[in-house]
This record gives C-alpha cells, sequence and structure tokens, in this order.
C-alpha cells in the first residue's frame, strides 16, 4: 500500500526495527527471561515423559471415574418420578455431565483421542438422561409428568 509520498512501503524492515526497539525495552527483557525460565528443560526427557504419563493417567482415570457414574445411572435403585427422588436423581445427571466436561476438558489439553471421544459420549449419555426427565416436565414429550409428587 503506498504511503502519503506515493511509494510503497518495506514492511519487513520496518517490522525489524519495531522488533528492535521492542528488545530495548526492559520490561521485554525480563518477560523473556521469565518465558525462558519456565520452559523445561530439553536435556532431562525422561523426566518430562513421567510427568506426561501421570497426565495421561490422571485424565484415563477422570474418563473411568465419568464412565462408571454413566453407567452406574442406568441402575438408579430408587424411583424417580416426582419430589425430592426426582432432584437427587438429576444431582446424579449434573454429576455425569461435569464428569464428562471435566474429562472432555483435560483429554482435550492432553491431545487424546480416544478418552476425548469417550468424554463427549458421556456428555451426550448425561444429556440424553437429562432429557428423559426434564422434557415430559416442561410439556414438550407427548407423556405429561410433574416436579413435585400430589
Amino acid at each position: 500500500m503506498p504511503d502519503k509520498k506515493g511509494q510503497e512501503r518495506d514492511w519487513d524492515r520496518e517490522l525489524a526495527e519495531v522488533d528492535r526497539l521492542l528488545n530495548q525495552l526492559p520490561t521485554h527483557r525480563e518477560e523473556a527471561a521469565a518465558a525462558a525460565a519456565k520452559r523445561p528443560p530439553a536435556a532431562p526427557g525422561q523426566a518430562q515423559a513421567a510427568v506426561s504419563s501421570g497426565h495421561r493417567l490422571g485424565t484415563w482415570a477422570r474418563v473411568g471415574l465419568g464412565l462408571l457414574i454413566g453407567i452406574g445411572m442406568t441402575q438408579w435403585p430408587y424411583t424417580h418420578g416426582c419430589g425430592l427422588k426426582l432432584f437427587v436423581y438429576l444431582g446424579g445427571v449434573a454429576t455425569v455431565l461435569v464428569a464428562g466436561i471435566w474429562s472432555s476438558m483435560s483429554s482435550w489439553n492432553r491431545r487424546m483421542g480416544a478418552a476425548h471421544v469417550l468424554s463427549q459420549g458421556l456428555v451426550i449419555w448425561g444429556l440424553i438422561l437429562a432429557a428423559r426427565e426434564i422434557l415430559p416436565r416442561i410439556g414438550y414429550a407427548k407423556d405429561a409428568a410433574t416436579w413435585f409428587c400430589p
């Protein structure tokens, strides 16, 4: 894009000048030094792998816990048609959703594809369980149900 004098600007030269000036600022040097100090050292690859495997194990533990809760909800031992028992059941459904989201975020951050797919399935399962109880009570389903017992 031509400047006011009708000449083309050399953006590479101008950006190099901006970088040179930024590097002269004391705060920029301190931030760069702090960022370099936070980076893990490149040489001890074994220590880095141990931390990574611990994080992976934690993610799989979250996924497994969520799946156990999700499967356990199908075996709910009490009636949950209305009243307090319904709200306790919906609390369990909310726990399934929270466990799914929690494990999903962890698996996404660790780039664990299989764990993420299972976590997303857990979120979908929690939404299905919630819809099965909530939709009849808000008038969306064919069969009507009530929140509180008569």
